[in-house]
């Protein structure tokens, strides 16, 4: 016996959702047909790939598969985006990954520009942190992400913008006003560092001037860091990027250190692209949105 794409995509949709019912509805098939076909998988493989109950989920073996999934379902997409052109017009359902604050500045003006030159195309936009993102890319669960200082990118990637960190005040705070704080200027206040992105790179700002790195906090979300430098908990170190989230009572103002981050739009580097993706990226070669 062999694995059909109906197989795949069933148990791909399952994984995603934890619940056959919601797979059922994303696939528009019964809940019967999506049972019938996790199950002729599962007599294929002679195991159990998905757990039952109340918690639906990947078991060991389906974890290995879940990935190899993915790519399978992404290069059947592919071929058929391929197989369905007839005109040379651009279509596709694409899914972009990226950080929140690229999410809040540039992806707006982003999905825009390619829905006005590729209305064929639909991109569904998945926010996450840095290594969410990488990963997502690299399992075929995005065919396009936004990778904050890639080491290695394929060709074909077009860099969106250079960041520059700020530093983050409250707006009673004495730097404000000043048209750039140094890092050792913040060394006062308790630090709030950001762990769902950019924290490697603070982390390396401050080494290369020479100032210690000791958090009194680190938060995940942007909300709360903001909410807590709001209050008064202390300063923190952010992504030039990140302007127009910081709400009421809270400054951005830029650090006298000219480190910052590249940002990178690209799709996967171990496996083909969707054909649609490679237009995309095309076109931002070709203008620059941002």
């Amino acid at each position: 016996m062999t694995i059909g794409i109906p197989q795949i995509k069933a148990f791909v949709a399952v994984a995603e959702r934890a619940s056959f019912s919601e797979a059922a509805e994303d696939l528009g098939v019964s809940q019967s047909a999506v049972s019938h076909a996790v199950a002729a998988l599962e007599r294929t493989t002679g195991r159990p790939v998905l757990t039952r109950g109340n918690s639906v989920r990947p078991t060991l073996l389906g974890e290995r598969m879940l990935g190899q999934a993915r790519v399978a379902l992404a290069a059947l997409s592919a071929l058929e985006e391929l197989a369905h052109r007839r005109d040379g017009g651009v279509r596709g359902n694409l899914v972009l990954a990226a950080p929140p604050t690229v999410c809040h500045s540039l992806v707006p003006a982003l999905i825009e520009h390619w829905r006005a030159e590729f209305p064929g195309v639909t991109v569904s936009l998945f926010e996450g942190g840095d290594d969410e993102i990488a990963s997502w890319l690299d399992g075929a669960s995005a065919d396009l992400a936004v990778l904050v200082d890639p080491t290695d990118v394929p060709p074909g990637a077009v860099v969106l913008a250079r960041d520059r960190f700020h530093a983050v005040l409250r707006e009673d705070h004495p730097l404000v006003g000043r048209a750039e704080v140094d890092v050792h200027e913040l060394a006062d206040d308790p630090l709030l560092l950001s762990t769902s992105g950019c924290e490697r790179q603070i982390r390396e700002l401050y080494r290369a001037a020479g100032e210690p790195l000791h958090p009194a906090h680190q938060v995940r979300q942007l909300s709360t860091l903001f909410a807590m430098v709001r209050a008064g908990t202390g300063v923190s170190v952010v992504p030039g990027l990140a302007a127009g989230m910081e709400g009421p009572g809270v400054v951005l103002v830029p650090l006298a250190q000219r480190a910052g981050r590249t940002l990178v739009l690209t799709g996967p580097h171990h496996r083909p692209w969707h054909p649609s993706a490679a237009a995309l990226l095309s076109s931002m070669a070709q203008e620059r949105i941002a």
